[in-house]
């Protein structure tokens, strides 16, 4: 199994589902809620865990309901929890509101994930000991450029999910293997909008660079090499709360595994498409089983 360090958020979302997302000033009446674990760390950690990675997980819940449930859910997938601390207060939460095309609309709220700023003691040494560490925008930049650092130091491959979108650190990215934003925080981080021109634009700080395109597919791009392109499955959406995190933990385990990367992004996508048909973010990620049958019944063709 392929070792997969996430250093990351913790999350409950709270999901209300509604025809068509209310303006600003109107309200609507929605169709149903529900309470289910989330976090874009947390969302990786689970993916990876349930398309076959050996997932740890760093970071913090709050002392209250929500981060029992939130530290079970990862227990319950497969993820190691040790280095997942409890600290005083409320956990994460990210509301959201899903409409029935799909689309989703969130505000996160840190609660406990404010309070991880920095590496605990034994937190490196599971750094580590993984052969990639996931990265995401949702802990202190402090902490996040405390767990690059230790990858590089290490030799392990460091993933970005540059999300929420916010001007990175020289640093940060001198310490990123792999960038994987999506088409929305590439032209953030670039000022284009033409997905190809700001793979280029990234390729002056990163070698790697994926950026995740919907229902178009995927972009990828590395210094010295030709793009690629991988198409999405097409598949009818219910809820792309989670697609972007599934896809990175998938792709994780792909890499891991040696699987050249026209391979691992087609088979990362393969997972991608089945848990946007799913409702929920972690309720909805496949496992390896489901994934490997989905991949060979669609075979993709990249260009």
């Amino acid at each position: 199994m392929t070792a997969i360090a996430v250093l990351g958020s913790t999350n409950m979302d709270l999901v209300a589902y509604v025809p068509k997302a209310p303006r600003l000033g109107e309200t609507v009446t929605g169709r149903a809620f529900r309470t289910v674990p989330g976090g874009k760390g947390a969302n990786q950690a689970v993916a990876a865990a349930r398309c076959g990675g050996q997932v740890v997980m760093i970071g913090a819940v709050g002392a209250d309901e929500f981060g029992v449930r939130l530290r079970s859910a990862l227990t319950a997938a497969g993820v190691d929890t040790a280095p997942l601390r409890t600290v005083e207060g409320a956990s994460g939460t990210a509301h959201i509101t899903v409409d029935d095309e799909g689309g989703n609309s969130i505000i996160v709220i840190p609660g406990a994930n404010a309070a991880v700023t920095g590496l605990e003691s034994g937190d490196e040494p599971r750094i580590a000991a993984a052969g990639s560490l996931l990265l995401q925008l949702e802990l202190p930049l402090s902490a996040v450029l405390a767990g690059a650092r230790a990858a590089r130091a290490h030799g392990v491959r460091t993933v970005l999910t540059p999300a929420p979108a916010q001007p990175l650190p020289a640093e940060l990215l001198a310490a990123t293997d792999l960038l994987v934003p999506n088409e929305h925080e590439a032209a953030a981080l670039t000022g284009l909008t033409d997905p190809l021109r700001s793979a280029e634009a990234l390729l002056a700080d990163v070698p790697e660079v994926v950026i995740t395109l919907g229902a178009a597919g995927v972009l990828y791009a590395a210094r010295g090499r030709d793009p690629l392109t991988v198409p999405a499955p097409r598949v009818r959406a219910v809820d792309t709360t989670a697609a972007g995190d599934t896809f990175v933990g998938a792709l994780a385990v792909a890499l891991g595994e040696g699987r050249p990367m026209p391979a691992a992004l087609h088979w990362a996508s393969a997972a991608a498409a089945l848990s946007v048909q799913r409702h929920g973010a972690q309720d909805s990620m496949p496992t390896r089983a489901e994934t490997d049958a989905f991949a060979a019944a669609r075979p993709g063709a990249a260009s």
